[in-house]
């Protein structure tokens, strides 16, 4: 009988993990533990449930992220193909349907045959080969298990969710459809414009507004950069929201045939298009205070609130400090560590990893040593993150073309976007090549 495998956590990198471990055949157990117990920011217990955004970031194979989904294509990632199966328009994005995404990728491990479900909280590090994918929101149980192995408390961060608004309780005449620069499907993003007055007292309101008391843990509060609250935006000036999440470039209101002062962009939550995030506007504001401020956005004088921002612990290791290139953990290394946890930020990132560290225990399982993906890759940057970075100032990061290795032939191309071009190509041939030496 064949050993199996023990993936702690069904978020987006257990699930990746659990499915490719199956696939190359061994046999699983996929351990969440909701609905049992759930955490402050989860809502469904389906499998790879999105808490914040329903975006996947950019999709342009010039982008570092989309260079990472195409990656993980040529990978056979579960996540990618559900995600591009639920996909809703989003312009130059890769976004999905809130609830399908996760029914599908839930559907497609309840009904392969290699995996086991159950359905329960573990609180002790497993004695035998395991993945654990805990998550951010990693429980207490869980967090004190790590620490009495890495014998320091773990690092955190904030991070904040952006509210989410119904489409029948929007004003459609004071909206305009577009993407920026007419990039994609117009009917992905809705648009609400300001003019200077308007703008300026938004900002004034969103700098005075209440804000959700954190006394256990204000002192020394960290956010990650990529997922300020907007109040927090605001707190640094009052133009930085309109060259942040506000900024008007490469938008037209068709009303006045000219570039507002600032816009607040609506991004399709589903399918249907019932529901519309506020594209960066993650918040810490009481409750009360968001739905008095975020309705004085024209457009969204009556909005309802499908789901109002809130904030929520992220946790996540010392990497370097404590994980080796086939993210083992030093102190145990029949354990590996996927996801957020390993201080990667996002949800290409995370699965990515999730399919990294399935792929390492897959080769290890067969007596092998997989060498780490190359420096030229998305999947390489990735690795150089997490075992390259200092250890004294380490936090978490999304894929970046800083991180990925550019070749010499790449270097002398200098058009930037025609370079990156040729990056991504080299870096699609140099993973099949990495994914061929595993066979």
């Amino acid at each position: 009988m064949s050993e199996e495998i023990l993936v702690i956590g069904g978020g987006l990198a257990g699930s990746e993990a659990a499915w490719q471990l199956a696939e190359s055949g061994r046999d699983v157990c996929l351990v969440e533990m909701r609905p049992e117990a759930s955490t402050q920011a989860h809502r469904g217990p389906h499998f790879a449930e999105l808490v914040c955004s329903n975006s996947l970031r950019g999709d342009h194979l010039g982008n570092a992220v989309g260079l990472l989904k195409r990656e993980m294509e040529e990978l056979g990632s579960l996540i990618i193909r559900a995600a591009r199966a639920t996909a809703v328009p989003a312009g130059g994005a890769l976004a999905v349907d809130r609830m399908n995404f996760p029914a599908l990728v839930s559907e497609e491990l309840e009904n392969h045959p290699r995996i086991r479900i159950e359905r329960r909280e573990v609180n002790e590090l497993p004695e035998g080969r395991a993945i654990i994918a805990t998550g951010p929101l990693t429980s207490s149980g869980m967090h004190k298990a790590l620490d009495a192995v890495l014998g320091e408390e773990s690092l955190a961060f904030y991070d904040a969710i952006a509210p989410i608004v119904s489409d029948d309780s929007l004003d459609h005449d004071r909206l305009f459809r577009a993407s920026r620069y007419d990039r994609g499907d117009h009917d992905a993003y809705l648009n609400a414009a300001m003019n200077r007055e308007e703008y300026e007292n938004f900002v004034a309101e969103l700098v005075g507004a209440e804000r959700v008391k954190l006394a256990d843990f204000e002192s020394g509060i960290k956010f990650f950069e990529g997922c300020l609250p907007i109040e927090v935006m605001a707190d640094r000036g009052p133009e930085t929201l309109s060259f942040g999440p506000m900024k008007p470039v490469g938008l037209i209101d068709p009303r006045t045939g000219h570039r507002p002062w600032a816009v607040v962009q609506l991004r399709r939550d589903d399918i249907q298009a019932e529901a519309w995030n506020l594209v960066g506007f993650q918040t810490k504001l009481t409750y009360s205070e968001q739905k008095r401020i975020f309705r004085l956005i024209p457009g969204l004088e009556n909005a309802e609130f499908v789901r109002l921002g809130t904030v929520h612990r992220n946790t996540f290791i010392n990497a370097p400090m404590h994980l080796d290139a086939s993210l083992r953990i030093r102190a145990c290394p029949h354990i590996r560590l996927a996801g957020q946890i390993t201080g990667v930020e996002g949800y290409v990132e995370s699965a990515a990893v999730g399919l990294l560290a399935s792929y390492s225990l897959i080769a290890e399982l067969q007596g092998l040593e997989l060498p780490a993906p190359p420096p030229e890759t998305a999947f390489g940057g990735l690795v150089r993150h997490l075992t390259a970075s200092s250890v004294k100032d380490f936090q978490p990061s999304n894929i970046t073309w800083g991180l990925i290795a550019c070749p010499d032939e790449a270097r002398k191309i200098r058009k930037k976007r025609d370079r990156r071009l040729h990056q991504a190509e080299l870096a699609l041939d140099s993973i099949r090549l990495w994914a061929e030496s595993r066979a």
